[in-house]
């Protein structure tokens, strides 16, 4: 079958033609059509406050805490990452999600504005997501953190930087993550070319195109050679070594191009020893969970779940 016959009918939109290459002269459009679809600063309901980045540039987070978080208490903490494939986006584009989310699990959310790419490449977000990270660790007393249950969390670009980040805590040795949440992660720096290991006729037909992937891919890479680059860091598919990490929430749809990566790449933490919870979607492409409907609705509920049992485990490791 085709992917448009294999396509749930609650994802109809997203058969929509019409949409531009991705690159360097059409990119300042692409950001502004999208970011104007997100909420203000002025108007999120995240509160912004400004850090010092790796290098000494401004950095900015947004903190979401539910009612309860005045009073005494060890809170969970999610460190969230947004996607737009590495070039574009910022906390405010799951504004309501996060502060909804904080609320339901009763736990603080931390959201990372990292710097973009192409103007700031590899390993500049990564070092971004880093630099929130130990700001969590250092503020665990003052915003009644337990760093027992710090977890990080992101939807696609951002899952692939969440991903990278988990490797990276775990090869520098100074944190400890919790468990990882990825939505359908951007891992493989391959996918849409003629390089990439696997090739499926039903994946990346509909929603996020194998041309806007590499451009953003390219973007991340700016000029440095591969052979250059902390490959693993870079893109997370490559790492060898997959032990040790924490454990993993997995979710993407059948249709999205970056199902054989993720599904791949859960099988490898789970041969290296890691827990890992892999779920895919039928009939859903890349994003599907921006368009409502049962599918949706199901991997909502998926991603609750397993963040409740990701923070009632660490209070039972504590016990």
């Amino acid at each position: 079958m085709k992917a448009h016959e294999l396509l749930d009918p609650d994802f109809k939109s997203f058969l929509t033609p019409g949409a531009e290459a991705w690159t360097l002269e059409t990119l300042p459009a692409i950001r502004a059509r999208v970011h104007a679809t997100f909420k203000s600063r002025e108007q999120a309901r995240g509160e912004s406050l400004w850090i010092k980045s790796h290098d000494g540039e401004d950095l900015r987070l947004c903190l979401y805490r539910p009612a309860a978080a005045a009073a005494d208490g060890n809170f969970a903490v999610i460190l969230y990452i947004h996607g737009g494939g590495f070039v574009l986006g910022c906390p405010e584009m799951a504004d309501d999600y996060l502060a909804e989310l904080a609320e339901k699990l009763q736990a603080i959310i931390v959201a990372v504005d990292y710097r973009l790419a192409p103007e700031h490449p590899f390993p500049i977000p990564l070092e971004d997501c880093y630099t929130a990270l130990g700001w969590v660790f250092a503020h665990r007393q003052t915003l009644n953190i337990d760093a027992d249950k710090v977890i990080v969390m992101g939807h696609s670009a951002g899952a692939g930087l969440a991903a990278a980040l988990a490797i990276v805590a775990r090869d520098r040795g100074e944190y400890s993550i919790a468990s990882q949440v990825l939505v359908y992660p951007m891992l493989d720096h391959r996918s849409g070319s003629a390089a990439s290991p696997q090739q499926n006729s039903t994946t990346g037909v509909i929603g996020w195109p194998a041309q806007a992937n590499q451009f953003c891919w390219e973007c991340l890479r700016a000029d440095q050679a591969l052979d250059d680059l902390q490959i693993g860091w870079f893109s997370p598919a490559l790492q060898d070594d997959l032990r040790d990490l924490p454990p993993t929430f997995l979710a993407v749809g059948a249709l999205d191009l970056f199902l054989e990566e993720d599904v791949a790449f859960a099988l490898r933490l789970s041969r290296a020893g890691v827990a890992v919870e892999l779920h895919v979607y039928p009939g859903a492409p890349h994003m599907f969970d921006q368009c409502p409907g049962s599918v949706s609705d199901q991997s909502a509920q998926d991603i609750v779940r397993s963040l409740r049992r990701s923070i009632a485990s660490a209070l039972t490791a504590e016990g």
